[in-house]
């Protein structure tokens, strides 16, 4: 960007402090038209940066200036009503209400004092059209969303309207890839229209892509902004970690032997359709599809968070029949999941990370009934550095923590227990490139302890990565199962769409034929 260009929005010696320092003295402008890559680890402070930019926090140190005025929004209403918006990874829609009604909240229309729904409707289709959204019924409550459709309706929100800074917090992290593409285009309509992008993304590949520069932070710090094209994905790495990482794991050496979880038949509704597979203890057995493709509902249903219709689970060695009608039958089963919306069903935000990781571990720091603070502290302080969480110390509060510390914390809790089957849904989510390898790493040491590892991801490389096999889920149907060695990622592509491709053949045959 030329030196001469004017910025639309400039922070300068922006710093903020909750127990301790997570920024200082950060200086960036902001260009009209472009894109501009904010990567860095997990609490390298990306998102508070955003944050502080969206209104949502009060920098500690700092001054902002926006379309050359002083710029202090002190809420996310301010900051939108002035232009600045911010698709964040936690997303701020009401389960209760419509799509429409979220989409348009701010701004009903209505005619004569009442809501006019007829025109809602219209608006809102023309909305979630921009973002491939069309299958679906405006009047649905987003409650009923998955959470990957919910993120797509959050950034149809945010298109809606005058809009001048534009943040995205890892947008495409449960986004397929076509949704994904949707999203890039609308990318660049904006540009054309001259809105500056805060694109926030682990994803190097998409970095490199979509953006003009990018700034890296490490530590709270600023280390580089600068044109994407002078750096490889390799030197932005080091940038980000200050370490290379290798391109592939080693999984070590283990002994996958008999099975521990044998699924047979399972079935609900049409999210999950008579699906059976095994796995063996030391095996990490993968689930790739699209999103809606019924992977969290099988996982679901697995650990007894939703009824199965039919269908049944054996456990153990030997296998043997359980009764998993709760997650509470779950647990005592010896069955762990590692949910994929940690905020809403994995963590108390508002609680400590001692707090949080002793949840599901009472037992073990109790004494009569009553809580050991001793040994609930060592055991979040052996799981801190376990799992590399990045806090000031187990007593901070995990809202404070960044998203991937934040998941930490979740694994955490369930490495206290001896648990043989674990089901992970979407581990990775919202992690930096370091810490993913530090999760994969993790997920080897419970294979070599002869756990049996269920892992669901949108990230087939990350499949292929550390999986012995891999499952594909197509329209709620278990389509095809893949070796090792024995798989391309052509193939698993083609597996998640066919389930969708024969049940379209259908449809189309049983739909009434229209004489000319």
């Amino acid at each position: 960007m030329s030196a001469t260009a004017e910025a639309v929005l400039s922070v300068s010696a922006i710093g903020k402090t909750y127990a301790q320092p997570v920024l200082g003295d950060i200086d960036l402008n902001l260009y009209r038209g472009e894109v501009l890559a904010l990567t860095g680890e997990n609490g390298a402070g990306k998102s508070t940066l955003s944050k502080i930019i969206g209104g949502l926090e009060v920098p500690t140190t700092g001054q902002m200036h926006y379309q050359g005025q002083p710029y202090q929004p002190g809420s996310r209403a301010v900051a939108e009503r002035l232009g600045v918006r911010m698709v964040m990874q936690e997303l701020n829609l009401l389960p209760t209400l419509t799509v429409a009604e979220n989409l348009f909240l701010d701004n009903l229309p209505s005619r004569a004092g009442w809501i006019n729904r007829k025109r809602l409707r219209q608006l809102a289709q023309a909305a979630m059209a921009q973002v491939g959204l069309e299958a679906i019924d405006p009047d649905t409550p987003v409650g009923e969303l998955g959470i990957g459709h919910q993120q797509m309706v959050e950034i149809a929100r945010n298109l809606i309207g005058d809009c001048h800074v534009l943040i995205f917090d890892e947008p495409t992290a449960m986004l397929t890839a076509r949704e994904v593409e949707l999203l890039f285009t609308q990318i660049e309509r904006l540009q054309q229209r001259g809105v500056a992008i805060v694109y926030i993304s682990h994803r190097l590949e998409e970095l490199k892509r979509i953006a003009q520069r990018i700034a890296v932070l490490r530590d709270g710090k600023l280390v580089c902004v600068e044109p994407m094209a002078r750096y490889s994905s390799a030197q932005l790495v080091n940038l980000m970690v200050g370490r290379e990482l290798a391109e592939h794991i080693d999984l070590g050496e283990r002994q996958i032997g008999a099975p521990l979880l044998k699924v047979n038949a399972l079935s609900r509704g049409d999210k999950v359709r008579d699906v059976s597979f095994t796995v063996r203890s030391g095996e990490i057995f993968g689930i790739s599809g699209l999103i809606g493709a019924g992977r969290t509902e099988l996982l679901r249903l697995i650990y007894g968070a939703d009824r199965a219709d039919s269908g049944s689970i054996e456990l153990g060695n030997p296998l043997r029949s359980v009764q998993v009608d709760s997650p509470v039958a779950a647990v005592r089963e010896g069955i762990a999941l590692i949910t994929e919306d940690r905020k809403g069903e994995g963590l108390l935000l508002s609680q400590s990370i001692s707090a949080n990781i002793a949840l599901g571990n009472l037992a073990a720091v109790s004494r009569g009934g009553v809580l050991n603070r001793q040994a609930e502290r060592e055991l979040a302080e052996r799981q801190i550095g376990a799992m590399r969480i990045r806090s000031s110390s187990a007593d901070q509060v995990v809202g404070e923590l960044s998203g991937g510390n934040q998941q930490k914390v979740v694994i955490g809790r369930w490495l206290e227990r001896d648990c043989s089957v674990l089901l992970f849904d979407e581990p990775t989510r919202g992690i930096d490139v370091g810490a993913k390898f530090d999760i994969y790493g993790l997920l080897a040491e419970l294979a070599r302890q002869g756990k049996a590892l269920v892992v669901v991801s949108s990230d087939l490389r990350e499949l292929m990565l550390i999986c012995d096999r891999i499952g594909v889920l197509s329209a709620g149907r278990l389509i095809d199962t893949f070796e090792r060695a024995h798989w391309t990622q052509d193939q698993l592509l083609a597996a998640a769409f066919a389930g969708y491709q024969k049940r379209d053949a259908l449809l189309h045959e049983a739909a009434p034929r229209m004489t000319p």
